[in-house]
């Protein structure tokens, strides 16, 4: 198989198109490559999001021999006690889509009067030489009652952060609005800065 070039090249453990052109817009230094479809992953049975980042990086680090990153992300909601947490993207079944899991997540929380949730993201990074880094980011707001806007995926069309006063969800939000404030900017720039201060290019 056919790996990037070295230097500021790095594949992400993802087949994620929305999520690759997330990270890519956010970490616009680096050259970002999707993982090729031969690779296989390892299931995400990890309890932390920590745990379930490494497990895909390094996996895609031993496949393709390249620098690699990788995230695990997903909803905390504080009236379900963190569900469904490092659950979120198989919330409503293993072949669950986006729009299923935020229906379920919406249908347990109809009529609860505490509604505030949390987005989470933990990012790996394994450089070319098997060094490991990770920077974990997160995002508090509520949880709207239906779902708005046509940006973002997962549960975003009903995510409304709570730095956004005017109340948008953050499938409303420009993309540059989105990073400064979501889980996945705060993680993706906290682990750029760490590869810069450590030297590593990618």
């Amino acid at each position: 198989m056919s790996t990037p070039p070295a230097g500021r090249s790095i594949v992400v453990a993802t087949r994620n198109p929305r999520k690759l052109a997330e990270l890519q817009e956010i970490l616009g230094g680096y050259d970002l490559h999707p993982l090729s479809e031969e690779v296989l992953l390892p299931p995400e049975l990890g309890e932390t999001f920590v745990e379930n980042a490494l497990g895909k990086a390094r996996a895609a680090h031993v496949a393709t021999g390249s620098a690699v990153l990788a995230d695990d992300s997903g909803i905390e909601a504080c009236a379900l006690g963190g569900r469904p947490g490092v659950r979120s993207a198989r919330f409503a079944g293993p072949q669950a889509d986006d729009d299923e899991n935020l229906a379920l997540l919406l249908h347990e929380l109809a009529g609860s009067d505490d509604r505030s949730v949390a987005y989470v993201c933990a990012i790996a990074h394994v450089s070319i030489e098997g060094e490991e880094t990770v920077a974990e980011g997160r995002c508090e707001g509520r949880l709207a009652e239906r779902p708005r806007g046509q940006g973002g995926f997962g549960y975003d069309p009903a995510f409304v952060p709570v730095e956004v006063a005017d109340g948008r969800t953050m499938a409303e939000l420009a993309p540059a609005e989105k990073h400064a404030v979501s889980h996945r900017g705060r993680a993706a720039r906290a682990i750029g800065d760490a590869l810069r201060s450590s030297g590593m290019s990618a």
